[in-house]
């Protein structure tokens, strides 16, 4: 299957480049996988399609700081490095700028508190470093890191939080799980008061969120493993309401894959706890074990994220919507608007 399946005209302009002020202002596009019907509302009114009985699956993971900005111990030559993956005894899988000068040995230096040692290269920009400071390192993480925006953002963010969830609890994620962002408290609190249960998983988004497919076939890719976990108690209320037909809306294609991650896991049986890593890559053709529904904001033409919603709702009816979007002008990608895919059956 070719990626350039997945393609679309997208202009430059709908890239959302700030959040809205308030979170649930954004514009939501409903699509009902089964008729293709569509229509056009506002994020709030996503209530409206929320029965009791059905359970919202959110992902807790929380953003962290993970853009520094140092310079090379030698030369004073600028060095970005992007943390993905906390590998312990103050090691961390990151990608680095710009990897031809940053070779292994090199050391980096981020003021007088912080400096890295790059131990190893691995593949597209990668490198393992080790840190080295004195004193508790998420404080320092804090105080000199950045908020890892997408590249497509290039305006600067005033409010860190507004790149977190309301429900972030979780720390570990280079990028935020974006569907998620259009919640507020008031919203979550008035949905659990219809009688729709809520629960939580995670999963710390990496690697994968940074790199764009570079093969020609959709079956060539590769995924990037990511951490994710999900409890036992979490696993019961998705078992409950799979029995009294009720369905499960995945908030988020994070939250997508680590459910459908589960449901491979124990194919044929009630889910249980889970943890460990994923690299689940959801294309067209792929049977969906768990998720009856889906939360999910507008995604990048030819990307993994496209193939997935694609799987769930069909590649017409995706490509359909999406160049309604355009037509509309919805606001796209991280900071931008909202989509519902959906079926009135669980």
């Amino acid at each position: 299957m070719n990626v350039d399946l997945y393609d679309f005209e997208l202009p430059e302009s709908l890239i959302a480049q700030t959040p809205l002020e308030n979170r649930t202002a954004s514009r939501l596009l409903t699509l009902n996988k089964d008729s293709g019907e569509m229509e056009h509302h506002t994020f709030s009114d996503i209530i409206n399609y929320l029965h009791p009985g059905d359970t919202l699956i959110l992902n807790d993971t929380r953003v962290i700081p993970a853009r520094l900005f140092g310079l090379k111990e030698d030369t004073g030559a600028k060095a970005e490095v992007l943390l993905l993956h906390n590998l312990g005894d103050n090691r961390w899988e990151t990608l680095v700028k710009p990897g031809k000068r940053l070779k292994k040995g090199a050391v980096i230096r981020f003021g007088d508190e912080l400096s890295a040692t790059i131990e190893e290269e691995t593949d597209m920009g990668g490198r393992i470093i080790r840190f080295h400071y004195e004193g508790i390192f998420q404080e320092i993480l804090d105080r000199l890191g950045q908020m890892p925006l997408p590249p497509y953002i290039k305006e600067k963010l005033e409010d860190k939080e507004r790149y977190q969830t309301v429900y972030a609890k979780h720390e570990g994620s280079a990028a935020a799980p974006t569907a998620g962002l259009h919640f507020t408290t008031e919203l979550l609190e008035a949905i659990k008061q219809k009688g729709v249960r809520i629960g939580f998983l995670t999963l710390h988004v990496g690697l994968g969120t940074f790199r764009p497919m570079s093969v020609d076939v959709v079956e060539d890719h590769v995924m990037h493993a990511e951490y994710y976990s999900l409890s036992q108690e979490t696993a019961d209320l998705i078992n409950e309401t799979k029995k009294n037909g009720g369905r499960v809306i995945a908030v988020g294609t994070t939250s997508c894959r680590t459910l459908e991650t589960v449901g491979n896991q124990f194919e044929g049986q009630d889910l249980a706890a889970s943890s460990g890593w994923t690299d689940i890559f959801i294309y067209p053709g792929y049977t969906f074990k768990v998720v009856d529904a889906l939360i999910t904001n507008f995604h990048l033409p030819k990307s993994t994220l496209v193939m997935l919603v694609s799987a769930l709702a069909g590649r017409e009816q995706i490509m359909k919507a999406y160049n309604e979007a355009v037509k509309q002008q919805y606001r796209f990608f991280s900071f931008g608007d909202s989509m519902f895919i959906y079926s009135d059956r669980g």
